[in-house]
C-alpha cells in the first residue's frame, strides 16, 4: 500500500491516490471554510467503503491501484459525543450517505477528560448529575493527553484516525498544559505514525493561533492543507491549497496546480476547479 485515499475523489486523483501512509496532516481553516467538512468527508465516505460498497463506488468511483481504503476509521472529539457528531455531519452530506457511511466510524468522546478541570458543570458533559461517588474518584482521573495517547496506541496502526478539534485541546481548561505541550503532541504522532503506517487528520481552526503556533505546528506535521474564503466581486468562495506535504506538494508542483476551488454539497467536501500557473 502507498497511499491512503482521503475520500475526496478528485484530490485523490490528482496525488496519486491519498496520503502516502505514516502521515500526520493539519487541516487549517478560517471558520466555515471547508476543514471540517473535509474531516466528515473523509471519515465517511472511507467507512462508506466498508458499509456499502455500491454506493462508494456510485459517489467516489475506483480506488487508485497504488491505494487501500483503511480497514478502521477512528474520529476522536474533545468535546462531542457520538450523537453529536452524526448530527453535525448530517448538515453536511446527505442522510442516506452519513447514516451508512459512518456506521463504520468509531467515535472516541473525550469530552470528560477534557472538561473535568474545568468549572463546567459535570452534568454538562456527562448527561446525568455527579454523585459523593464521582466526587470520591477524582483523584483517579485520566489526563486528557494520556487517554488521547492511549486510544491511538490502540487503535492508529494501519487506521484512519482524525482528531477534531487540536484548537480545542490548545484552549483546554488546563494550568499545567502549555502551548509547548501541543506543538510537541503533533511532533510525537508524527514520529509514532512513521510506525503505525495509518494517515492521521488534525484539524486546526487558524483564525484561534497566532501566527507563530499555526508555525509550530506546521514545522511538527508531515502536511498542511488549507482552507480559506476567497472574496471577489459581490461574492465569497472556498478555495484549498496544500502548503507542505512531504509526497504531494512536488506531484502538485509539477502539474503547476497552485490552488483548489471547493464546494459543499449533499456528496460532503468536493473540489469543482483546479488552478493552475498561467
Amino acid at each position: 500500500m502507498d497511499r491512503i485515499p482521503f475520500g475526496v475523489s478528485r484530490l485523490d486523483d490528482i496525488i496519486g491516490g491519498g496520503a502516502p501512509p505514516g502521515s500526520v496532516v493539519l487541516l487549517a481553516g478560517q471558520a466555515g471554510a471547508g476543514a471540517r467538512e473535509f474531516l466528515f468527508t473523509s471519515a465517511t465516505v472511507n467507512g462508506l467503503a466498508h458499509t456499502d460498497p455500491e454506493q462508494f463506488d456510485l459517489h467516489y468511483g475506483e480506488v487508485d491501484d497504488r491505494a487501500e481504503v483503511p480497514d478502521e476509521i477512528h474520529y476522536v472529539s474533545f468535546t462531542d459525543s457520538a450523537a453529536e457528531l452524526r448530527r453535525e455531519i448530517a448538515y453536511t452530506m446527505s442522510q442516506e450517505l452519513v447514516d451508512a457511511g459512518v456506521e463504520a466510524v468509531t467515535f472516541e468522546d473525550l469530552s470528560k477528560e477534557y472538561f473535568q478541570l474545568s468549572a463546567i458543570p459535570t452534568e454538562w458533559y456527562t448527561h446525568r448529575t455527579q454523585t459523593i461517588t464521582d466526587l470520591g474518584q477524582g483523584s483517579d482521573r485520566r489526563d486528557v493527553l494520556e487517554a488521547l495517547g492511549e486510544y491511538f496506541n490502540r487503535h492508529a496502526q494501519g487506521n484512519l484516525v482524525v482528531i477534531d478539534s487540536l484548537t480545542d485541546l490548545a484552549r483546554i481548561p488546563d494550568e499545567h498544559l502549555d502551548w509547548s505541550d501541543i506543538s510537541l503532541l503533533v511532533k510525537g504522532l508524527q514520529k509514532a505514525s512513521r510506525h503505525w503506517d495509518g494517515l492521521i487528520l488534525v484539524l486546526v481552526n487558524e483564525d484561534a493561533l497566532t501566527a507563530e503556533e499555526m508555525g509550530s505546528l506546521m514545522g511538527a506535521a508531515d502536511g498542511t492543507i488549507a482552507f480559506e474564503w476567497e472574496t471577489g466581486g459581490s461574492e465569497r468562495d472556498r478555495v484549498m491549497f496544500v502548503r507542505e506535504f512531504r509526497g504531494v506538494l512536488s506531484r502538485l508542483e509539477a502539474e503547476d496546480i497552485i490552488r483548489f476551488e471547493t464546494e459543499i454539497h449533499e456528496g460532503g467536501f468536493d473540489i469543482s476547479n483546479v488552478r493552475k500557473i498561467r
